[in-house]
C-alpha cells in the first residue's frame, strides 16, 4: 500500500468520529437555538458549535481537533459544576458523553492519524487533563448525597401510649389497621435485628389477572385484613378470599360476579380497583345495638352474621358477607346487598363506585365513591350514606352539594350532581363521636369557572361528621379553588400528640401538595402552624384564583424548579426537557391552568397520594414516603376538543370535561425516552419527629430495576404508590416503589435492613400479623398497576422469621 493509501486508511476512523461528532453537534446547534429563543441557556448552542468545528477538523485530519475538543471538554465540566455541583445524577446527562467521547479521542487509533504532521503536546495533554478533570468530578461526586438528611433517634418512647382502639395486638382489623388509621402495630417478634432473616413463608395466588379487556388502570392496591382467624383479600374484580394466615390456604371465596363482567370489555372505564373490605363483629360492643328503632328483624340479622365483612363491587353494590362462611347476610338490604345507584341519576359505565373500604362503627356502614375525573360537568354525586350496619337501611346522607339536609333523601329525589366526592379511606373516632373525610372537588379538576359555594367550601380538604347524624362539626381546606386535582387521597391519621401544651388529640393529613396537617380532631383547630402563602395568579377567562394557599409548617413541598433541574440520560434528552419547560408556564407550585401549557409540581400523582403516612405514637414519629413528578396540563378550547381524537384514558388524550368551556391534555413530564423530565430522585423514605415537626431522616429510595432498558439496580430514589407501616420494635416496612421488593427499614435512622423480591409490583401497603403458630408474618399484595406499567399479577406473599 502506497504511503497514501496508508495515510487515508488511517484517517478513517477520525473522518467516520467526525461524523457522528457533526449529527451530534447539528442536534445541539438545531435545539439550542429553540432554547436560546425561549430565554434558556447558552451552553448547548456554544458546545453545538464547537462539536460542528470539531468536527470538521477531524475530517481534516487537524490535531486541533483535540485541542478543541479539550476546550469543550473542560467548559463543560465547568459550567455542569456550577450549575449542578457534585450531584452525581445530574452531572451523568451533562458529562458522561462528553467525558467517553473525549477518551476516544485518546485512544491511538483515533489521535495518531491527527498528530502525522509532527507531535502537538499541548492538544494532547491539554485533552487528557480535560477527562481527568470530568472523571475527577464524576468520582468526588460519588461521595455526595443530595436531598439525604441524616439523623437518628434515640428515645424509644416519648412518654407517650398507643390510645387507638382495642384489638388483639396479632389483629389487623381495618384498613389502616385500626380505625385511627395509624397503620401502626404492637408486633415486636420481628426487630431491627433479626429483620434480614425473613424468608418467604407462603404464596398465593387469587386468580383474578388483569385481562385484554380490562382499563388501563387495573390494580391490586388491597391491604388484607386479618382477624375473626382469618386473612381477607379483595381483588380488582370485587371478588373475596378468605385465607388461612399461617398456610395461605384458601378457606372461602366470594365472586360477587359483577355485572360488567359479562360485558366484552370496560371501554370507558377508569379504573378496575379495590383497596380493601370492612369488618363488624358485634361483640366488640357490649352492649345491644343502639340504633333507636332497634327490631326483632334488626336482632335476627345480627344473630345471623354477627360477624361480618362489607364488600364495595365494581358494579355499584355494597354487599354483607358472612365472615365465618362467606355466605351473603340475607338480612341485609335486598338479599344482602345495598343498591349505591339509588338516587345518584345516570352516569356512564364505572363512572361512579366505591374503590376503597366503608367505615365501620359501632351501628353504622359509612362509604363513598369514585368519579371519573374530566369527563364531564354533569358526574354522579360525590353524597357519602350511612347505612345500619345490620339491616342496610339507609340512616342518613351527607351530600357536600346541600350539606345541611343529611336526612335520608325522600324517594324519587336525586343528590345534587357532580358535587365533590370522597373516593379514599375514612377515619373515626367513636368516643369523639367523628368521622374524617379527606375530599376530592368538583368536576372538572383544572377548570373552576361554575363551582357552587358549597362545592368550594368543602373540597380538597378534611370534613368531620358527626357519626350519628352526619352533619358538618369542622372542616379545613387545604387547597382553596383547586385547579390541580389536589384532592386528598391519603386516609387522615389519628393520634395522640405531646405538644407543648400537653398531649392532644390530633389528625394528621397527608396531601398531594406536600403539605401534612395537623389539626386538633375535636374541632379542627391547627397544632402545627399553617400560613396562608401567595401564589402566582392568572386564570384563563371565566375562572380565577385564589390568591393565598395554605401551607403547613410541617411539609415535604419541594423547591420551584428551575431549567438547570431537567434531567435526561444523554444531553440530546436533556436539551429537550430543557425546551419543553421553557415552553411551559411556571411559576412555582400553584401556577394556574392555561392554554399555553402549565407545568404541574408536585403533580397530581402527589407527593403524598392514597398511601397516606403510618405513625408510631409511642416515640412519636411519622413515617413517610414522599414522590415527586413533574406534571403538565394543557387546557383546550372546547371546539378543539369536539375536532379531536378524544380521551383514551385518565392520563391520554383529551379529557373532554364535556359541558365547560375546556378540556385538558394532562400528563407526567416526560422526555423522549420515557424518563422523567426533573432530575433524580423521584421518591424517599423518611422519618419526622412529631414533637419538633422536623425531618429526622430522609433517604432516596428505590431502583431503576425494573423500569429501565437494562435491570440494574441503581438506587436513584423512585416514586411509590401505596402506604407505609410501622411496628413497635421500630421497624418500618413500605413495598410501593416501581421496582419489585417489600423494604424493611430502621425507624431510629432510615437504614434499609432487608428487602425481598416480589413477583409483581406491589403498589399498595403491606400488613402484619400474628399467625395460629404464634409467629409475626408480614403480607404484601403483589399485582402491579396498569397505569405505572409495573408487573401485573394476582400474589399475596407472605414473609416470617425462620424457626
Amino acid at each position: 500500500m502506497s504511503t497514501e493509501g496508508a495515510v487515508r486508511s488511517h484517517r478513517l476512523l477520525p473522518r467516520l468520529l467526525g461524523v457522528v461528532v457533526l449529527l451530534m453537534g447539528l442536534f445541539l446547534l438545531a435545539y439550542g437555538v429553540r432554547l436560546l429563543q425561549l430565554g434558556g441557556s447558552t451552553y448547548y448552542i456554544l458546545t453545538g458549535l464547537g462539536l460542528v468545528v470539531t468536527a470538521i477538523l477531524l475530517f481534516k485530519g487537524h490535531r486541533a481537533a483535540l485541542g478543541l475538543y479539550a476546550l469543550i471538554l473542560f467548559a463543560s465540566t465547568v459550567w455542569s459544576l456550577w450549575e449542578v455541583g457534585l450531584d452525581w445524577w445530574q452531572l451523568v446527562p451533562r458529562l458522561a458523553l462528553w467525558f467517553a467521547l473525549g477518551l476516544v479521542m485518546l485512544l491511538p487509533w483515533v489521535r495518531r492519524p491527527l498528530l502525522v504532521n509532527g507531535p502537538a503536546r499541548l492538544h494532547t495533554g491539554g485533552l487528557g487533563i480535560a477527562v481527568a478533570l470530568a472523571g475527577l468530578a464524576a468520582i468526588a461526586s460519588q461521595f455526595t448525597h443530595p436531598g439525604r438528611i441524616e439523623g437518628q433517634l434515640d428515645r424509644e418512647t416519648a412518654g407517650t401510649t398507643n390510645t387507638a382502639p382495642a384489638m388483639p395486638d396479632g389483629d389487623w382489623q381495618s384498613y389502616g389497621r385500626t380505625a385511627y388509621g395509624d397503620r401502626y402495630s404492637p408486633l415486636t417478634q420481628i426487630t431491627p435485628e433479626n429483620v434480614h432473616k425473613l424468608e418467604p413463608a407462603w404464596t398465593f395466588r387469587t386468580g383474578d389477572i388483569p385481562g385484554p379487556g380490562d382499563p388501563g388502570e387495573t390494580t391490586a392496591e388491597n391491604t388484607p385484613l386479618k382477624v375473626n382467624g382469618m386473612l381477607y383479600v379483595c381483588t380488582p374484580h370485587s371478588q373475596v378470599i378468605a385465607l388461612d394466615p399461617d398456610s395461605g390456604k384458601e378457606i372461602w371465596r366470594y365472586d360477587p360476579k359483577i355485572s360488567t363482567q359479562s360485558a366484552k370489555d370496560f371501554k370507558g372505564w377508569a379504573h378496575m380497583t379495590c383497596r380493601g373490605v370492612a369488618y363488624h363483629d358485634e361483640a366488640a360492643y357490649s352492649t345491644s345495638p343502639a340504633t333507636p328503632d332497634t327490631t326483632d328483624a334488626t336482632s335476627a340479622s345480627a344473630n345471623a352474621c354477627p360477624r361480618r365483612i362489607f364488600l364495595p363491587t365494581a358494579d355499584t353494590r355494597l354487599i354483607a358477607l358472612n365472615a365465618d362462611t362467606g355466605k351473603v347476610c340475607e338480612g341485609f338490604g335486598n338479599q344482602g346487598a345495598v343498591d349505591l345507584t339509588t338516587h345518584i341519576g345516570s352516569f356512564a359505565p364505572g363512572g361512579y363506585y366505591s374503590t376503597s373500604p366503608p367505615a365501620v362503627t359501632k351501628d353504622l356502614v359509612v362509604i363513598g365513591g369514585h368519579v371519573t375525573d374530566n369527563v364531564s360537568v354533569d358526574e354522579p354525586s360525590g353524597v357519602i350514606r350511612a347505612y345500619d350496619v345490620r339491616t342496610g337501611r339507609l340512616v342518613w346522607n351527607w351530600d357536600s352539594g346541600n350539606p345541611e339536609q343529611t336526612e335520608p333523601i325522600a324517594p324519587g329525589q336525586t343528590y345534587t350532581r357532580n358535587s365533590p366526592n370522597m373516593w379514599s379511606m375514612f377515619s373515626v373516632d367513636e368516643n369523639l363521636g367523628l368521622l374524617y373525610l379527606p375530599m376530592g372537588n368538583q368536576m372538572p379538576d383544572q377548570w373552576g369557572g361554575n363551582r357552587t359555594e358549597d362545592s368550594e367550601k368543602y373540597s380538597a380538604g378534611l370534613v368531620a361528621l358527626d357519626i350519628a347524624s352526619g352533619k358538618v362539626r369542622w372542616h379545613y381546606q387545604f387547597t382553596h379553588h383547586d385547579l390541580w386535582d389536589m384532592d386528598v387521597g391519603g386516609q387522615p391519621t389519628l393520634m395522640d400528640m405531646k405538644t407543648a401544651d400537653g398531649l392532644k388529640p390530633a389528625v394528621l393529613a397527608s396531601t398531594k401538595q406536600g403539605s401534612i396537617y395537623v389539626l386538633d380532631r375535636r374541632n379542627g383547630q391547627p397544632i402545627v402552624p399553617i400560613h396562608e402563602v401567595p401564589v402566582p395568579q392568572g386564570a384563563v377567562e371565566g375562572d380565577r384564583t385564589s390568591p393565598t394557599q395554605p401551607k403547613s409548617e410541617l411539609n415535604f413541598m419541594p423547591p420551584p424548579l428551575r431549567e438547570r433541574d431537567m434531567w435526561g440520560v444523554t444531553p440530546f434528552d436533556q436539551l429537550l426537557c430543557r425546551i419543553d419547560f421553557k415552553s411551559l408556564r411556571y411559576e412555582g407550585p400553584f401556577t394556574p391552568p392555561s392554554l399555553q401549557g402549565t407545568l404541574v409540581y408536585p403533580g397530581n400523582f402527589g407527593v403524598f397520594d392514597w398511601g397516606g403516612i403510618s405513625v408510631d405514637p409511642v416515640r412519636q414519629i411519622a413515617f413517610v414516603n414522599p414522590s415527586y413528578m413533574a406534571f403538565r396540563s394543557k387546557l383546550v378550547p372546547a371546539a378543539e376538543v369536539e375536532a379531536g381524537p378524544g380521551r383514551k384514558s385518565e392520563t391520554e388524550g383529551v379529557q373532554p370535561n364535556k359541558g365547560a368551556p375546556y378540556g385538558v391534555i394532562l400528563e407526567a413530564l416526560l422526555s423522549p425516552m420515557g424518563l422523567p423530565c426533573q432530575a433524580p430522585a423521584w421518591g424517599y423514605v423518611a422519618a419526622v419527629d412529631l414533637t419538633t415537626h422536623k425531618t429526622l431522616w430522609k433517604h432516596k429510595n428505590g431502583t431503576v430495576r425494573d423500569s429501565s432498558p437494562v435491570p440494574i439496580p441503581l438506587t436513584m430514589g423512585v416514586p411509590s404508590l401505596g402506604g407505609t407501616i410501622t411496628t413497635a420494635s421500630g421497624l418500618g416496612f413500605l413495598s410501593g416503589t416501581l421496582d419489585q421488593y417489600l423494604r424493611a427499614y430502621d425507624l431510629r435512622n432510615g437504614k434499609q435492613l432487608w428487602e425481598g423480591r416480589l413477583p409483581a409490583g406491589a403498589q399498595t401497603t403491606p400488613m402484619t400479623y400474628t399467625g395460629k403458630d404464634g409467629q409475626q408474618y408480614v403480607l404484601v399484595m403483589a399485582g402491579g398497576h396498569g397505569s405505572l406499567g409495573t408487573k401485573q399479577g394476582d400474589y399475596v406473599v407472605a414473609y416470617k422469621l425462620p424457626k
